[in-house]
């Protein structure tokens, strides 16, 4: 046996012989071993019962949501970021410093998500519909009717399901700003009877575009073709991209008086 192996073997003997040392969680360990460096990291949250930072996307619905997260968790170098396209407005939490960088993993988002009722009036938007598919909507959407009353869009959606077996002539634009449409009744018991069906030209609707958000008025043009006795029927909001434009500028104004950051226009890297 070689002086070398004499030497290891003393060394290994040693290392058996020591007594087992106690190492401190949250600490990093490098031992020198008789098959090279051995390395102990007891620095992981399943040791310490602690995340090392903080990280994940948060989602809320509303500005009210945002404020009470961001205030909770944001530092004075939290970035905000407003992006109308996607309706959203995102938070890095932990975004980098003028001389340091951070992780940027913590982020809050509010993502916007627009009401049933928006999404209805939008759909039929510019649509020419039968009469008792009109009036069944103006039916279904009586609490969003504001100018005339609801009690008085009632009224008409009844008379406009009232002449559903009627042959429609022509529609007159009256002085008071309404429309009229002249008919004659085709039923066996009232045929060749005439009468007249009165619309507003133009009607006024609250709509929430997002749920959490303000109202907002919108007025609704009457829309209507004749053809062959049959009067096919809708409405054509007034620019409603303006509207929803405004209340998400108007989202992204309550949250900026509620933080001290400056909201920038666009997304987070």
């Amino acid at each position: 046996m070689t002086d070398i192996d004499n030497v290891q073997t003393i060394v290994d003997t040693a290392l058996h012989a020591a007594e087992p040392a106690e190492l401190q969680l949250g600490k990093y360990y490098a031992f020198s071993t008789p098959n090279g460096i051995r390395e102990v990291d007891l620095t992981g949250p399943q040791h310490t019962g602690t995340p090392a930072r903080k990280s994940g996307n948060t989602t809320v619905r509303d500005a009210f949501s945002f404020d009470a997260y961001f205030s909770k968790h944001a530092d004075d170098d939290a970035e905000v970021y407003a992006d109308a396209d996607r309706l959203t407005v995102t938070a890095v939490l932990d975004a980098h410093t003028a001389t340091a960088a951070r992780w940027s993993g913590h982020r809050l988002t509010l993502s916007l998500r627009k009401t049933k009722a928006w999404e209805q009036w939008i759909s039929l938007d510019g649509k020419l519909l039968g009469q008792e598919q009109f009036a069944e909507f103006l039916e279904d959407h009586l609490p969003e009717l504001l100018e005339p009353s609801a009690a008085t869009m009632l009224e008409i959606a009844q008379s406009i399901q009232a002449a559903t077996k009627v042959d429609f002539q022509s529609g007159t634009r009256l002085a008071t700003g309404e429309r009229q449409f002249k008919y004659v009744e085709n039923t066996t018991a009232k045929a060749g009877q005439r009468g007249d069906l009165t619309i507003p030209e133009t009607f006024v609707v609250g709509l929430v575009p997002f749920e959490g958000s303000d109202g907002y008025r919108l007025t609704a043009r009457l829309r209507y073709r004749i053809q062959d006795g049959q009067l096919r029927i809708g409405y054509k909001l007034e620019r409603p991209d303006d509207i929803l434009a405004k209340a998400f500028g108007d989202v992204v104004t309550a949250i900026g008086e509620q933080i001290e950051q400056p909201i920038m226009n666009g997304t987070p890297a």
